[in-house]
């Protein structure tokens, strides 16, 4: 992400100002992608840097904690990296990514108005999409914004529902494609594959002892938006991408600690990386079909059988699926 820049709070160096987008923009998906085109023609109009205002932890994961009631919190699409990584591709300048917290939570539509977009981050036009609310209780919508854009002197736009095959594009219908296991609706709603990317990090090796080396990554959120075993493609190991099935879950035959861990076994592993190339290495996996969910065997050596028959299935589906 050499060419964007990440700010920790939301105080715009310069003075020049910027275009802005405000959203969490988990998944970065097609309706975001429609959206971030249209805030990049419009910075480059005004000659100002675009802007994405984005939050973490996301605000519905902080409501859920403060009411203790976790399971209202949404499932995780993306890591911030891999969020970063595709606002970044999508032309943007600048993120902000904002703590959500009791402060910001409780803020009142008037004063996030006033600190945040104009003090602090000096926007000049600001885009939002049909749905957006902001504020202490939600209190504040594209009316209000709109009126305070014409009264302080800066412009508001909206963005109506980006729609693919009359079906409208949101990550509440990404996750949705992720929990059922149905790569190919995800890929659509996404305009590419689903990924993860991650620096590969060294695990207790259980892989290896099995007869299958996995490169261990891991995802930074308690709820993934998608589980299971999956046949997926590999870059940044080799100069083109390696075939591989994976594990995204909370390894229930070895673990079942909670803790979310991506791994994958490569089907044809590079010579050239010897066998501890992998390590520290920043990859990214393309989640191209789910096989099954994770399930929880009754001994090491019947786990070592069932990753044999998903790495014989991976084998069969790239073989029908060559192109």
């Amino acid at each position: 992400m050499s060419g964007l820049v990440v700010l920790r709070h939301p105080r715009l160096p310069g003075t020049g100002g910027c275009a802005l987008t405000i959203g969490n923009f988990d998944g970065v998906h097609r309706g975001h992608q429609a959206m971030l085109a249209l805030l990049v023609n419009e910075a480059r109009h005004r000659g100002v840097p675009s802007c994405v205002l984005t939050f973490e932890p996301h605000p519905r994961d902080f409501f859920a904690a403060r009411a203790g009631r976790p399971e209202l919190a949404p499932a995780r699409i993306a890591t911030l990296r891999d969020k970063l990584a595709e606002l970044e591709r999508c032309g943007i300048d600048l993120v902000v990514v904002a703590r959500f917290d009791e402060r910001l939570a409780s803020m009142p539509a008037e004063a996030f108005i006033d600190d945040v977009l104009l003090r602090g981050l000096r926007a000049r036009y600001v885009l939002v999409g049909d749905d957006f609310s902001f504020g202490a209780r939600r209190q504040g919508n594209y009316a209000m914004l709109d009126a305070a854009g014409a009264a302080q002197g800066f412009d508001v736009a909206r963005m109506m529902s980006y729609e693919v095959h009359g079906l409208r594009v949101s990550s509440s219908a990404v996750r949705e494609a992720l929990a059922h296991g149905d790569m190919a609706r995800a890929e659509a709603l996404l305009g590419r594959p689903y990924a993860i990317s991650g620096r590969v990090q060294h695990g207790r090796k259980l892989g290896r002892d099995l007869g299958f080396r996995t490169l261990n990554l891991r995802f930074g959120h308690a709820q993934p938006a998608a589980m299971g075993i999956f046949v997926v493609r590999v870059h940044g190991l080799a100069g083109q991408a390696l075939r591989g099935v994976a594990s995204l879950g909370v390894r229930p035959t070895v673990e079942d600690a909670g803790r979310v861990l991506l791994e994958v076994h490569c089907l044809e592993w590079p010579a050239p990386l010897g066998p501890e190339g992998g390590y520290g290495r920043c990859v990214r996996v393309d989640l191209l079909h789910k096989l099954h969910d994770e399930l929880k065997y009754e001994s090491l050596e019947a786990l070592r059988e069932g990753i044999a028959r998903d790495t014989a299935a991976a084998r069969a589906w790239f073989d029908t699926h060559s192109a």
